[in-house]
């Protein structure tokens, strides 16, 4: 399997550990408000086919956090600085809930260097009649519930017990993504207005049975950004990289050599 390797970047006085894998056409993956942990499992099968980069977002995991980062535009600019300073051109984005969320913002800002953007489970827009979930206010238990559909991963979710590094990286995340998504929460009541404005190849990619973001979103997004191809998986919640694992992976490499 191919070598995950850790590094750091410094950029606008932010230094952003990253990881790498792989060899072949450039997937910058972007994570969610739990941090890269949910990335992480499928990695290296990605590493496969792509040169795989993962960052942990600044104030999550091991990057540290800037006093001048308050929402998620400020991440999506950072982003497009880091893109810059890492010479990234022609690569593919693929963004999970509120990575999806920065993607698709850091896309209708620039999209010149993008090949194609995927979305995952995204926050980011708001669905009159469908509320999301509440991230803020749910036990850890009832995230975990709500964010799988399928026993084996609920079990296995539930029943592990975290080490005192583990708290404290989930007491960091926690805390960087309610600065970023409190109010409004997790969503920009601007974004759905700029969407029309990805006209590069783009994938959504949903489950079915996300407690998160009910499945009402997908077909939003799908709807509000032209062209956009969308793959709803049965009996998937939140994460499906990890409970539609195999039709996630053979979706996502051929979508993006079709969009090479």
């Amino acid at each position: 399997m191919p070598e995950i390797k850790t590094e750091t970047l410094a950029v606008r006085g932010v230094e952003l550990t990253l990881r790498r894998a792989g060899e072949g056409p450039t997937l910058l993956l972007l994570h969610g408000a739990n941090g890269s942990a949910s990335w992480l499992p499928i990695m290296e099968a990605l590493a496969e086919h792509y040169h795989v980069i993962l960052p942990d977002h600044p104030g999550f995991g091991d990057t540290d956090q800037p006093d001048w980062m308050d929402n998620i535009s400020d991440v999506a600019y950072f982003y497009l600085d880091v893109i810059e300073a890492m010479g990234l051109d022609s690569f593919h984005l693929a963004g999970h809930s509120m990575g999806g969320w920065i993607a698709a913002e850091i896309a209708i800002r620039n999209a010149t260097r993008l090949k194609s953007l995927t979305l995952i489970s995204a926050a980011g827009i708001r669905v009159d009649g469908t509320p999301m979930g509440d991230l803020f206010a749910w036990s850890p238990q009832e995230t975990v519930t709500k964010a799988f559909a399928q026993h084996p991963f609920i079990d296995q979710m539930l029943a592990h017990e975290p080490d005192e590094a583990e708290i404290e990286t989930i007491l960091k995340n926690r805390q960087m993504a309610a600065r970023l998504c409190w109010s409004p929460r997790l969503h920009n009541p601007d974004l759905k207005k700029w969407l029309h404005r990805l006209t590069l190849p783009t994938l959504i990619l949903w489950g079915d049975s996300d407690g998160i973001f009910p499945e009402p979103y997908a077909h939003a997004y799908h709807a509000l950004i032209p062209g956009s191809a969308l793959e709803v998986y049965k009996n998937c919640g939140h994460v499906p990289m990890a409970e539609a694992r195999d039709a996630f992976l053979s979706r996502l490499t051929t979508f993006t050599k079709g969009a090479a």
